[in-house]
């Protein structure tokens, strides 16, 4: 069988995946030339050109059986892909003062970047379980070797090794689950699955020990409690860009496989899987920010923030067993989308002035008394700060870190399950201290520390980051009501 590629489709990854080849060679040719950076950044902006051409193209689909396809591009791929295109651009500004001063060999450092993003946007595009758990391994496989890069940082070597054990364990869990998913179904196409566990014949037992296990191996890539543990350790031990790739990146791409893989093909069994994440939304929100609450360091406080803000995008998904209906499950998946899209730009802003402020540190980013006195300093650089922090916290002027809580609390509602908008409202109140706590210190009236002035790659990146929460602020509809399927 002759099989037609779509290669407008698969551009945005195969351009990312060509352009981390070409900065591996020239690397190799012209070290210390410079050009490694620029030709990443190109590479990410070329990705993100074609994205906008995909937008207003049209949905499309290749590596079709029939009718059935394994990659499809539609409004949920191209936002979850832009997410991390912009994700990607905000690293690869971020990165460049890092890697010169901490001298990370460059040509491996943006190969192994744009492998792990192209691997990140196929994965948003995946329709059938293994272009997921390829895809999913092509995004994990790059970042443990970026994880340990530094090579002279034993916590950088223990940051990836604890990466790589767990990641181990959660694809052989995730493989499994996927084995019984096929010796159930005979089939591993998502829509198919879904019209198999519909029929009356099938042995639901099986089918939902497989589904069970694929969200389990989903759990270990979002960081939900209790396949957390990796997280706080690795994002300390890695340079600042990884880790912020990691906590947006990475993420995101975990989130896109779950969100497809429970709504296209587990939707049937939401009764089976919906108490499950739910029980994993309160313990992984309420683990997160209990512990928040006691760090020193801005890496690490940042790392059980992510965690808890997982249990916040997988609280809608565990209200799926008080709705009956695709429509209405995809409402709740829209709700986790538009949340980690918000939350997503939001974060990056935190990462890209924590790699200025932090990244010359001995403190996995700096200490938060470090930041003392920042705005006396660098007013613009302390005001910025402080944004992204309200936005996380959901408070004025953050509109966007708002209409992301307002919109999981309406889909958690909706579903019935409102002991969980409980321990979310209560949850809420924990991460406004420990957001505020850090962002007081930033006006206080004498400075810890005197920061340099601010390269100008780390300001790009904080006014992408700006440009795009203030976008979800004032037209968040365009990341709300968007769900496979749709």
């Amino acid at each position: 069988m002759i099989q037609n590629v779509d290669y407008l489709a698969i551009a945005p990854p195969l351009v990312l995946a060509l352009a981390g080849l070409a900065m591996l060679l020239l690397d190799a040719f012209l070290p210390r030339s410079g050009w490694t950076h620029a030709g990443a950044l190109a590479g990410v902006l070329v990705a993100g050109a074609m994205e906008v051409w995909l937008a207003f193209d049209g949905p499309h689909r290749t590596f079709c059986v029939g009718e059935t396809c394994s990659y499809v591009v539609d409004t949920f791929t191209v936002l979850f892909q832009s997410v991390m295109l912009i994700a990607g651009l905000v690293v690869v500004l971020i990165a460049r003062a890092e890697v010169r001063g901490t001298r990370l060999p460059a040509g491996e450092f943006y190969f192994l970047l744009l492998a792990a993003l192209a691997g990140a946007l196929t994965l948003a595009a995946g329709r059938d379980l293994i272009t997921l758990v390829v895809a999913l391994e092509v995004v994990s496989l790059p970042l443990f070797a970026l994880v340990a890069l530094r090579r002279y940082d034993g916590r950088s070597t223990e940051a990836g090794l604890k990466m790589f054990l767990v990641s181990v364990i959660s694809t052989a869990v995730m493989l499994f689950g996927v084995s019984l998913v096929y010796g159930a179904t005979g089939t591993l196409f998502l829509e198919p699955i879904s019209a198999a566990l519909r029929r009356p014949e099938m042995p639901h037992g099986v089918a939902a020990a497989g589904a069970v296990l694929v969200l389990v191996g989903f759990g270990f890539k979002v960081s939900a409690v209790p396949f957390h543990f990796w997280a706080p350790d690795t994002y300390q031990g890695a340079p600042i860009a990884v880790a912020a790739f990691l906590s947006v990146a990475s993420k995101a791409a975990g989130f896109a496989g779950l969100a497809l893989v429970l709504t296209v093909a587990f939707g049937p069994l939401a009764n089976v899987w919906g108490p499950l994440v739910a029980a994993l939304a309160a313990l992984t929100m309420t683990a997160g920010n209990l512990v928040a609450l006691r760090q020193r360091t801005a890496m690490r406080l940042l790392a059980w923030s992510s965690i808890a803000q997982a249990g916040y995008m997988l609280a809608p998904l565990g209200a799926a067993a008080g709705v009956t209906g695709d429509p209405a499950l995809r409402d709740l998946v829209a709700a986790t989308v538009g949340y980690l899209a918000i939350y997503s730009v939001m974060n990056l802003g935190v990462f890209a002035i924590v790699a200025f402020a932090g990244w010359i540190g001995r403190h996995g980013g700096g200490l938060i008394e470090d930041y003392r006195g920042l705005f006396r300093t660098h007013p613009v650089t302390a005001l910025a700060l402080a944004f992204f922090l309200a936005c996380l916290a959901g408070l004025p002027p953050g509109l966007a870190g708002l209409f992301a809580k307002i919109v999981v609390f309406r889909g958690t509602l909706t579903g019935g399950y409102g002991w969980l908008g409980v321990i979310m409202a209560v949850n809420t109140v924990l991460g406004l201290y420990y957001y505020l706590a850090w962002a007081s210190r930033l006006f206080a009236p004498d400075p810890a520390v005197h920061f340099g002035r601010v390269p100008r790659y780390v300001t790009a990146a904080i006014l992408v980051a700006a440009a795009g929460t203030l976008l979800v602020s004032v037209a968040p509809q365009i990341v709300l009501g968007v769900a496979p399927g749709g």
